[in-house]
């Protein structure tokens, strides 16, 4: 059978890697994707697919191509109705429907229904005006409660500050609502209290009727470790075009005003190593299948495809409880690059259980080992046009890389944005994941570490705290 995965970063080829590991699958396209698409037997990327907004595009090469299947990686195309679009034409695709995705597509919604079915979440309030939105900052700030804001609509994992200081959610606020960092998207916003406790990348399978567990992961969300003041120091003088001595940048880090923005992702390690089964029974019971079956009684909506909640675990009277911080409609990303190479089950099976609602069919499996993936990214790096603070900011790209090959002798490498002129070279703000796999978690981090060592270009910059117990 010959398979589509839509995607253009490193989760896409992470989940074409699992369709080539299938006897069942003999061709696996990856649309757009991009040079390291073609790392793994079987997968090439698709070139004539210029994006993943590029519905008609998608359509017109899974008919010209005769696949089997459509598998979709991101939430962008999803929420474009691209699953509605290649049922139109006959083609079996796994992702929910456009409908579907306004889980994911306003966060404002979702909180609401949430609260509706009696899910558990952190204390919030949504907002349309600016002015409002800063004075329940206030209020929460004066109460001893630190905030988190969100972008309503969709940011690419952007969208969310985790905010130490008024200072900070104040920030936040304007540079969504007022300067329009995300266009749209910040048109409404989240404000919700700030939880601590164990945060959990987890991930669930369902045809519409069965759901399951499908693998979870630790993620790494801060741009920087937490005591990378250097690195912090870099990308303020490069954000906001502003010189601070190294003391000064001591002396904002002491005072929680040194930015450590949120990413969509620095590393992951899979599984989590604080949960156990008791646990991920009660994520499914808790959050997953309400959320599952309540959507299809008071919505009408079928959710088929993966369901990501951002999971945190908090202690209440001497017991953890599953709080959503979100829902998301398509697999984690950098999660499902640590979490899918431990993937025993056949992936082709899966996914044709999911068309044919035949999960209850179906055992899915993981691997024992753990993985840990370490991104490496476009870091803040001087140009021509002067010093560029790096990802998730601005950042500077066609980048000669080296050592790739050698790299990929000891680790896995998914590629999240390269290109192939000549030599490969950087085409974004995340470039590699490094992904280690070992019997410990130990051997798992030494051999990401090991293998990212050998890769270099120019700004490169990685967090060396992925897979370490460190507050983010």
């Amino acid at each position: 059978m010959r398979v589509l995965v839509v995607d253009a970063g490193g989760r896409g080829n992470a989940i074409a890697h699992a369709f080539s590991r299938s006897d069942k699958v003999k061709e696996v396209f990856v649309a757009p994707g991009n040079a390291g698409s073609e790392f793994f037997p079987k997968c090439k990327h698709v070139e004539e697919v210029p994006s993943i907004r590029s519905i008609n595009d998608i359509v017109k090469f899974s008919k010209k191509a005769e696949v089997d299947l459509v598998y979709i990686g991101p939430e962008e195309p999803l929420s474009l109705g691209l699953v509605d679009r290649l049922e139109e034409e006959g083609i079996p695709a796994v992702g929910p429907k456009k409908e579907a995705t306004i889980l994911e597509a306003s966060k404002c919604w979702c909180k609401d229904f949430l609260k509706r079915i009696g899910v558990p979440i952190p204390e919030y309030r949504n907002f349309d005006e600016p002015e409002e939105a800063k004075e329940f900052a206030k209020e929460m700030f004066e109460k001893g409660k630190k905030v988190v804001v969100k972008a309503d609509g969709l940011a690419a994992g952007k969208g969310v500050f985790v905010c130490d200081s008024l200072d900070e959610a104040i920030f936040a606020i304007e540079e969504i609502m007022v300067r329009k960092r995300f266009g749209k998207a910040g048109d409404r916003i989240v404000i919700e209290e700030r939880l601590y406790g164990i945060e959990v990348a987890f991930t669930a399978i369902s045809d519409g009727k069965t759901v399951k567990p499908f693998g979870h992961a630790k993620d790494y969300k801060r741009a920087f470790d937490p005591d990378d003041i250097d690195g912090m120091r870099e990308f303020y003088i490069g954000f906001f075009k502003k010189f601070i001595t190294k003391a000064e940048a001591e002396k904002m880090f002491k005072e929680g005003k040194l930015l450590n923005p949120n990413t969509g992702g620095m590393g992951a390690v899979s599984p989590h190593p604080k949960l156990d089964e008791d646990l991920e029974n009660k994520i499914m019971d808790i959050v997953v299948k309400p959320v599952i079956r309540e959507f299809k009684r008071l919505e009408g909506k079928t959710f088929k495809g993966v369901l990501y909640p951002v999971i945190m675990l908090v202690e209440e009277d001497g017991e953890l409880i599953p709080k959503v911080l979100e829902i998301n409609v398509r697999d984690c990303d950098p999660g499902a690059e640590a979490k899918l190479p431990r993937l025993e089950t056949d992936m082709a099976n899966i996914s044709w259980a999911v068309i044919n609602g035949e999960l209850g069919d179906v055992d899915v499996r993981f691997s024992q080992d753990y993985c840990v993936a370490v991104c490496a990214v476009s870091g803040a790096l001087k140009g021509r046009e002067g010093l560029k603070p790096g990802y998730p900011s601005d950042h500077y790209t066609s980048q000669p890389i080296e050592g790739l090959e050698e790299a990929m002798k000891s680790a896995i490498v998914y590629a999240n944005g390269i290109a192939k002129p000549n030599g490969y070279v950087t085409t974004g703000g995340r470039v590699l994941t490094v992904v280690g796999r070992g019997k410990t978690l130990e051997e798992a981090r030494a051999k990401a570490y090991e293998s990212l060592s050998k890769i270099k270009f120019p700004g490169m910059r990685y967090r060396r705290t992925i897979g370490l117990d460190v507050p983010d």
